[in-house]
């Protein structure tokens, strides 16, 4: 059975996602941030980054959401265009896209908002634009087609739900007004079964909710440390 290292971040969110859509059996593992368990020995011990989510295939550990989501696209036939279709390239391009951009702009925008000792309006403008503007490139790629690639629903767009679901925090609840194509997908996710047992993880678990001192120290490590 997979053992699926998780919390209810938006990264682990999208791989559990995943998980309840092509029906693989699997057990949830929780990696709770806020008390320091993604810095265990054993833990990194699967993924040296130390971050969640992980998942382990028998004697394969992944890390990292996105290559998670390829990983078991690749194992299952399902949610991707298979090596060798033309497909791929478009799948990958705009995999990475939201790798890299959506993901990383996106997390910093949530960190000097709402978790960075001092706000910095330099930076927190700068990363709230730059998740508007990759948000905004995917708004207007499903201008025209129901999913990222086209009619088929894929690992790209779950990729994009995990953070897109939360852009009242990425960046604002106004902003949706700006992003209807969007919105639409992410709706649509949202109501589908699958993800809604995913979302039922949170309640599998209790995870820390208090930003204490212990937790600011496990989840940024770099406000105690100067380089």
């Amino acid at each position: 059975m997979l053992q699926f290292y998780y919390n209810t971040g938006p990264n682990p969110m999208k791989v559990a996602l995943l998980l309840e859509e092509t029906g693989l059996e699997y057990e949830a593992v929780p990696v709770d941030g806020r008390k320091g368990d993604q810095h265990k020995p054993e833990y990194k011990a699967i993924n040296p980054n130390a971050k969640a989510p992980s998942l382990v295939d028998g004697d394969a550990p992944i890390f990292d959401s996105n290559a998670i989501l390829l990983y078991l696209a690749d194992k299952t036939g399902k949610f991707a265009p298979a090596v060798g279709d033309a497909a791929r390239g478009d799948m990958l391009s705009w995999l990475m896209f939201v790798a890299t951009g959506i993901g990383p702009y996106s997390g910093q925008s949530v960190h000097f908002q709402h978790h960075a000792p001092e706000k910095v309006p330099y930076a927190i403008n700068r990363y709230r634009f730059e998740a508007k503007r990759h948000y905004g490139i995917l708004n207007d790629r499903l201008a025209d087609r129901p999913y990222i690639l086209g009619d088929d629903y894929s690992i790209v767009d779950m990729a994009t739900w995990g953070w897109a679901r939360l852009l009242h925090v990425v960046i604002d609840a106004d902003a949706w007004a700006d992003l209807p194509h969007l919105k639409r997908m992410i709706d649509e996710i949202s109501a589908r079964p699958a993800a809604e047992r995913a979302n039922a993880l949170a309640a599998k678990h209790t995870f820390k909710t208090e930003m204490d001192a212990d937790a600011q120290r496990n989840m940024f490590p770099s406000n105690q440390t100067k380089v």
